[in-house]
């Protein structure tokens, strides 16, 4: 199928050349994060927000096969006619899908099949990559598996964290990085343009570009730490209901919620096992109910979308810690606005001025998610260097957690 033009900003910025060599990497990285693992490993569900690995591995090339192979290379056939059920995720106009929540019952095909599948469409995407026509589409499609390489990692350290032994994915290495910066830094407010402008790649919801009006404000120069978050608990933060949102302290007490997702005592569970908590590394792992706790408890409040957006103009979107190889990912801390972890705002994932979804399938990739849920920006130790920019709008429903999310602070001037 056709990209139609509303489904994406251009992308002429990225020669084939570039495209080609970043597809390779992107497939490359997604194997070498299942080489840990064993078929059991890669085959759980932990819960239904999450996938088994080798889901995403599979689902990844079910995005190539689907919206690039099947439309554009003469008399392609489908490597396993059955599979597009399975490996589907939420594409109405492609069908009927395996429910979410089964996807952990899905023992056939094995992740030899699934990478033998892998390979078998790498192998055909070699006629398409080097076509200027299909830039667009072969863009998007490295932007999604690098959201899927985020997303599997995630997925397994959830999974892992409910098996009784702790089992790690990866050897424990000490990493320690720079500290993080310190003070706020200050905006004058006034009329601000938002969102991707120019012609390297964006995702449709992030245009189209429009102005807003800010008010003077200040943004934290550090994420919030795990100290700092020690003493939120100590004070009795999760207890005192004037710090939280009605839906929020609904929440907690349904939910039993009393530390971010996985503490105990002075330890947390990383991709590498248990292990202590570093006083000084960003929180992460928390939800917005806390996020805007947090931000009430300490006196200031969570950024918008747009304060963030304008402060991050001109900044390195590829610095600080994001994940460049398969290595066990952690929060550390750095003096970038980008890395350790997601950062919420306090906006709604809502469509900008004049947003319209592309028609077709590939048009249900954001716009119809846009109810409910709250606004991300930065980039997280899990994130593809590379991958994210100013612009990006990260989203997630207001009580998950088992991302890599945490807060930087605002305040009014």
């Amino acid at each position: 199928m056709a990209l139609p033009e509303a489904a994406q900003q251009s992308t002429t910025a990225a020669t084939p050349d570039d495209l080609a060599a970043q597809f390779r990497e992107t497939r490359a990285l997604t194997e070498s994060l299942l080489e840990p693992l064993s078929e059991a490993d890669a085959t759980i569900q932990s819960m239904e927000d999450a996938s088994p690995a080798k889901w995403h591995a599979a689902h990844t090339t079910w995005f190539w096969e689907t919206f690039l192979l099947r439309d554009h290379v003469a008399d392609y056939q489908l490597y396993d006619e059955r599979w597009p059920f399975l490996f589907n995720s939420y594409y109405e106009a492609e069908g009927d899908r395996i429910l979410r929540g089964k996807r952990g019952l899905i023992s056939r095909p094995t992740v030899a099949q699934v990478l033998d599948w892998r390979h078998a469409v790498n192998d055909a995407m070699d006629a398409l990559l080097d076509d200027p026509a299909h830039t667009e589409l072969i863009a998007l499609g490295i932007a999604h598996e690098q959201q899927h390489i985020e997303l599997l990692l995630t997925d397994i350290k959830h999974a892992f964290s409910k098996n009784p032994l702790g089992p790690a994915m990866w050897e424990h290495a000490e990493n320690r990085s720079p500290s993080q910066g310190t003070g706020w830094t200050e905006h004058p407010g006034g009329i601000a343009m938002i969102g991707h402008q120019g012609n390297d790649f964006a995702f449709d919801n992030e245009g189209p570009a429009h102005r807003v009006l800010l008010e003077p404000f200040a943004l934290s120069k550090s994420l919030v730490t795990n100290g700092e978050w020690a003493d939120f608990i100590s004070d009795g933060g999760y207890e005192d209901h004037r710090l939280w949102l009605s839906d929020a302290w609904a929440w907690l007490s349904r939910c039993n919620i009393t530390a971010p997702l996985y503490w105990r005592e002075d330890e947390h569970f990383t991709h590498t096992g248990w292990q202590k908590r570093d006083p000084d590394a960003p929180v992460a792992h928390i939800s917005y109910y806390e996020a805007d706790a947090f931000a009430t408890w300490a006196g200031k409040r969570l950024p918008t979308e747009f304060e963030w957006e304008a402060i991050a103009r001109g900044s390195d979107a590829s610095g600080g810690n994001q994940l460049d190889n398969a290595a066990p990912p952690s929060p550390r801390g750095t003096p970038s606005l980008f890395g350790d972890v997601w950062q919420f705002t306090r906006s709604g994932y809502l469509p900008y001025p004049r947003f319209q979804p592309a028609e077709g399938a590939v048009g249900e990739y954001n716009g119809k998610f846009m109810a409910g849920q709250w606004v991300l920006k930065g980039a997280s130790c899990a994130t593809v260097r590379g991958h994210s920019r100013a612009t990006y709008r990260n989203f997630f429903y207001p009580q998950q957690r088992w991302q890599f999310t945490g807060l930087r602070l605002a305040k009014d001037l």
